[in-house]
């Protein structure tokens, strides 16, 4: 279990200094734009995969720092993975959210959104981009089959 301050701080670093912030203009990106209906959250996420592999995530636009800081951590964690290892980690973060077990190891910082679920009125912050990954990867997915 994570400590409450060093759960804050990952939230607001990735908040602070998201990583993969900033969509690019590449027509060989999936693309997926995601707003909330109630609240700012309004971003769209990108992702490049090849060869089975997520290749790259990116994403923009307004969101709170749930939702920023949960879809920096989430693409930090699949880009470079294959997309059954990405859908795994995905699949593991949504287990978490809904209170099931989950392997804490595969979700590195995003463990910091472990008490997400306590907080029903932003676990679509902490989920948003999230959403919008596993779309994708599963779109990707059954274009292979």
């Amino acid at each position: 279990m994570m400590e409450e301050s060093l759960k804050r701080a990952i939230i607001l670093d990735h908040y602070q200094h998201p990583r993969n912030k900033g969509l690019k203009d590449d027509p060989s990106y999936m693309s997926r734009h995601m707003a909330a209906d109630s609240c700012i959250d309004d971003i769209t996420v990108m992702m490049k995969i090849e060869d089975g592999e997520v290749k790259d995530v990116c994403f923009d636009g307004q969101a709170c720092t749930i939702s920023t800081s949960s879809t920096s951590i989430m693409s930090t964690l699949i880009k470079g993975q294959s997309v059954e290892k990405a859908l795994m980690i995905i699949d593991e973060y949504y287990k978490m959210i809904d209170e099931e077990h989950y392997d804490a190891e595969v979700l590195e910082e995003a463990n910091a959104f472990d008490t997400l679920s306590k907080q029903a009125n932003r676990i679509n912050c902490g989920t948003i981009g999230v959403k919008a990954m596993n779309e994708m990867l599963r779109e990707y997915q059954n274009g292979q089959q």
